[in-house]
């Protein structure tokens, strides 16, 4: 006879401000599309400085979970952003809890229930050897947004060498959190953390949902800074890419000023005063570009020797209170 497999334990990781109401919703929804799969599913909601607190009655669970054992909230002293919310939970996790698996998605609607069942079963069928990421296949965004996206995309692809195509929505076996935890990258982005840390993974597509509730507090600035910090865990490729460029640069500009030279003095075709503004051009952008490769060199020197900060030594600071909402009887 087969030995049955003990259900999987899960932790489901939401960061979210302010968001109860979608939260709520979507935790009654996520356990009736899991409750077929053989597993037990705990939720932590990291509450990133909610204006209001979390109001009990928002949650109303009399009427019992599937597979939800318990939920309670991670309430951070100050609003520290999305991806900073996420370092602080896989720390608590990592401190605080065992499981087999962690799941991380945003509460208000767009990472799908029934995503999470599609990255249920990717992660079984690797037996749970890899992180398994949404690569996303669908966007619902205006026209503005996406031109913006593929010009972000692009960039990316050129500074660092990787294309963007994941968000956080994703499943990690537990045992990635001993080398999460201790990536400074992890502070700035949680994805680029992972593709950083040479832990295998792998990416599925999945379509993007609706909000539930409310409207997003995603302004252009807010996804500006959240781009800037997915490019600055690449720092050091970024570093080394631009310092080739430059390099390159300014080799070409030494070429450019050998040649005005020869043409100068060796041909009659140059015209009178020509090389002298075509020379001194080239010397000042040589010169600036230089300037910028030294500069690259010393930033990624001293870069090489800062710690930085450290997310299972600091995390901790940040969190004011864990309170259960609910636990399973």
């Amino acid at each position: 006879a087969m030995i049955p497999h003990p259900p999987l334990r899960l932790i489901v990781l939401m960061p979210l401000r302010d968001d109860w109401l979608s939260a709520a919703e979507l935790i009654r929804r996520l356990d009736k599309a899991i409750s077929s799969e053989a597993c037990t599913m705990e939720i932590i909601l990291v509450d990133d400085g909610s204006v209001q607190r979390c109001d009990r009655n928002d949650f109303d669970f009399q009427s019992g979970f599937s597979v939800v054992r318990a939920i309670r909230t991670l309430r951070l002293r100050r609003n520290l952003g999305h991806q900073r919310a996420i370092a602080i939970g896989l720390v608590h996790v990592q401190n605080t809890a065992t499981c087999d698996a962690v799941v991380v998605m945003d509460a208000d609607g767009e990472d799908t229930p029934e995503g999470v069942a599609q990255l249920l079963r990717a992660y079984s069928d690797t037996h749970g050897a890899k992180a398994i990421f949404a690569e996303r296949s669908r966007r619902s965004e205006s026209l503005v947004f996406r031109v913006f996206y593929r010009l972000y995309k692009l960039l990316h692809r050129s500074l660092t060498g990787i294309s963007v195509r994941v968000g956080n929505f994703s499943i990690l076996p537990f045992q990635y959190l001993s080398t999460l935890v201790v990536l400074s990258e992890l502070w700035n982005h949680y994805a680029a953390a992972v593709f950083r840390s040479n832990l295998p993974f792998t990416m599925i597509p999945i379509p993007r949902g609706s909000r539930i509730a409310g409207t997003s507090r995603m302004n252009f600035v807010a996804l500006v800074s959240h781009g800037l910090s997915a490019i600055s865990v690449f720092g050091d490729v970024i570093g080394v890419r631009l310092l080739i460029g430059s390099l390159a640069g300014s080799l070409l500009c030494a070429l450019g000023i050998v040649l005005v030279v020869m043409i100068r003095l060796f041909t009659n075709r140059a015209i009178p005063g020509w090389a002298t503004y075509a020379t001194g051009t080239l010397a000042i952008i040589m010169i600036q570009l230089i300037a910028i490769a030294a500069s690259f060199t010393f930033s990624m020197l001293s870069n090489r020797t800062n710690l930085g900060s450290v997310p299972l030594r600091d995390c901790s600071l940040f969190v004011e209170e864990v309170v259960d909402i609910y636990s399973h009887e």
